[in-house]
């Protein structure tokens, strides 16, 4: 199984850079409901999709490169005789069949200029997966609280959120949005004098102008997937479905469906007094959660879902279904308010069921106190685009809300506006809701959540000492699952790839012959070494974990061009080749430790699933002065003990920073 877990990756450190000139605080403004600026975020002078056509293509390394690089990442996870052995079958494959199915992929490349070699194969990874998207796919981050605390109601932030998602969505497909651009010199390519120089340079040659002054376009390719899309059942291959031509919002609220048009004929937003009327009228309606949630069915295993929903079209559901799943996207409201973070992590990545559409491009849920998150489905998309509307929004919401304490929703008549979706179920298809809840509470019934708040330093004090804050951040984990579990694991760290054209994700090993020497110091031999032998361990992993991830962001990991290599070989349908049937290939895919990191003003925190289950989830975020984790697992592995050696490998390593032996 395969997850990027929560989207959230290390270029994203580069794309939340470029976001920073989107400033989350600021003055208010308010729109009268007649202004036409009212319709949009802003108006970029660059066209939105502007860099589209010139951006470089993802790159395939060189064989030997993908070589050494996996053989690297095997070192610290192999034993000696384990090590020779997957060590020859790797040299076999790069001087035979490798070499073969390398270049037939760089072939095939060569006749599809318009996407990158992994962006088919890996939209046919996610959609051909069996497993419920449910914990193994879908993540989800949540909102700050708006800054002022009467807007935190949950009527208000949802009419307040539901516009600005509306803006997002005008100004994105009036080609109006700003280009997502990582500015490595925003004092010379963030300015009005070079957008209005780079508008007029060519799309074709655009991102060679930007390349100039230190700027770097990412791909926008996924963003049109955020709306009027959702992920259709099938057997044996799901399909991705999207139409912009609709102009309704998906509210779901107590287990029912109800919709409502959000955008005119004439393609402007609805005013938001109606928009707030109409909310405000699902949520004083009363009907309780019907016998047969029909959402259970979304977490179900893909095909029997897939069998399900035929049952559902062929019992005359057809236009309801139509309803589902062409809707701009899915707002949850539910009844209760969050208790805590625990509370927060399960609500908002599984909740109980009944009250999310899983399949849908996204579901924006508001608990009854106004606490927001973004639950998304992760097929169509990664956190590049996902985070970039997590932020406007979040900015647009609060700075310029269209509603506030003191309004007042329109007087129209909701009860005509709105229309209670009515699903015809018949016996086969109430037996397969039950089954799936059964499924789904035995599944939730087991998972663990838990969040550690680190205090002691983040960013600023990690970069004063010239270390990579990343690379601690994954050193302790390293050190934790040895010091719990005396042994050295597969880890995932998710890197984007937007940098290039369709680029998707690469992934960066964490688990290295320098974290494992290093964590082996700190635990069973510290005594042995000095602080500043300590802390020149410290600083080869910082320096190693550097060189990892700036490979993988350039397209340069070994995973996906392996993953690449063997999807041409089960192509040809003959036996995989050796070195994919080593078992340490195996297990180095086997990703126990699955971890994703978050840093944005506009989140609170995030979270997703273990990816196996006997692993770790590990959402993390590293902030100027502090250090979040939020940490799922399964049965067979103790969050709160893991927690706790993060936190005392956190400790050790600052208390070699500051120059001090810590104890055991």
């Amino acid at each position: 199984m395969v997850s990027e877990g929560l989207l959230l990756c290390s270029f994203s450190r580069l794309r939340q850079a470029s976001a920073g000139r989107l400033p989350l605080v600021g003055p208010r403004r308010s729109y009268s409901e007649a202004s036409s600026d009212s319709q949009y975020l802003h108006r970029s002078l660059v066209p939105t999709m502007h860099y589209q056509k010139s951006l470089p293509r993802l790159p395939i390394p060189k064989l030997e490169d993908t070589v050494r690089r996996y053989l690297n990442a095997q070192k610290p996870l192999l034993n000696e005789d384990q090590f020779r052995k997957t060590e020859q079958l790797a040299v076999d494959f790069e001087n035979g069949v490798g070499r073969e199915l390398h270049e037939q992929l760089i072939a095939q490349d060569k006749q599809n200029k318009h996407t990158s070699y992994i962006s088919a194969p890996w939209f046919d990874m996610y959609l051909q997966a069996r497993e419920s998207v449910v914990l193994n796919f879908n993540p989800f981050m949540a909102f700050t609280p708006d800054p002022k605390a009467e807007y935190n109601n949950q009527l208000i932030r949802a009419t307040n959120m539901t516009v600005s998602a509306l803006r997002f969505l005008k100004t994105l497909r009036a080609g109006l949005l700003e280009p997502e651009v990582f500015h490595l010199n925003p004092s010379k390519s963030d300015t009005q004098a070079f957008k209005k120089f780079i508008r007029w340079v060519p799309s074709s040659l655009s991102w060679f102008g930007a390349y100039m002054m230190n700027a770097y376009p990412l791909d926008m390719s996924q963003y049109f997937r955020l709306f009027n899309s959702t992920r259709l059942p099938k057997l044996h291959k799901d399909e991705l479905f999207t139409d912009e031509s609709k102009r309704h919002l998906l509210v779901l609220r107590n287990g029912n469906f109800y919709t409502f048009d959000v955008i005119d004929r004439d393609g402007n937003i609805v005013k938001p007094s109606e928009i707030q009327a109409h909310l405000k009228y699902i949520l004083s309606d009363k009907s309780q959660v019907p016998e047969f949630p029909l959402a259970y069915l979304t977490s179900e295993n893909r095909d029997t879902w897939a069998l399900l929903r035929q049952k559902l079209l062929d019992n005359g559901n057809k236009d309801a279904l139509e309803k589902v799943d062409s809707a701009i996207f899915c707002l949850c409201l539910d009844d209760f308010p969050i208790k805590d973070p625990n509370h927060l992590s399960h609500t908002m990545l599984h909740g109980d069921g009944t009250n999310r559409w899983y399949d849908k491009c996204f579901n924006l849920i508001l608990a009854q106190d106004g606490t927001a998150a973004v639950h998304f489905e992760h097929s169509w998309g990664d956190g590049v685009a996902v985070l970039r509307f997590q932020n406007e929004v979040f900015k647009d919401s609060t700075q310029s809300p269209v509603v506030s304490p003191q309004s007042q929703p329109a007087p129209v008549d909701s009860g005509t506006a709105v229309q209670k979706l009515d699903f015809k179920l018949d016996n086969a298809i109430k037996e397969g809701i039950k089954n799936a809840k059964q499924n789904f509470d035995a599944t939730m019934d087991t998972l663990t959540l838990d969040v550690l708040q680190f205090e002691r330093g983040g960013k600023e004090v990690l970069k004063k000492q010239k270390l990579s804050p990343d690379a601690i951040a994954q050193l302790a984990f390293q050190m934790a699952f040895l010091r719990q579990y005396g042994q050295t694991v597969a880890t995932y760290e998710s890197c984007s790839t937007a940098a290039f054209r369709h680029g998707r994700t690469e992934t960066i090993r964490p688990a290295s012959i320098y974290t494992k020497k290093c964590s082996e110091a700190f635990i069973r031999n510290s005594s042995k070494h000095s602080v500043a032998e300590l802390r020149g361990m410290i600083e080869e992993c910082s320096k190693y974990h550097g060189q990892l991830t700036k490979e993988a962001a350039m397209g340069q990991g070994f995973d996906r061009h392996l993953f690449g290599l063997r999807t041409l070989a089960q192509s040809r349908g003959t036996p995989l080749p050796d070195f994919y049937q080593d078992r340490a290939y195996a297990r180095i895919n086997y990703n126990i430790l699955s971890t994703s990191t978050l840093s944005s003003l506009a989140v609170q925190m995030g979270g997703f699933g273990p990816v196996v289950p006997d692993g770790f989830g590990v959402a993390y975020g590293i902030h100027d002065n502090w250090i979040g984790c939020n940490v799922s697992a399964y049965p067979d592995r103790n969050v709160q003990d893991f927690l706790q050696c993060v936190h005392k490998s956190l400790d050790d390593i600052f208390n070699v920073l500051e120059g001090r032996k810590f104890s055991h």
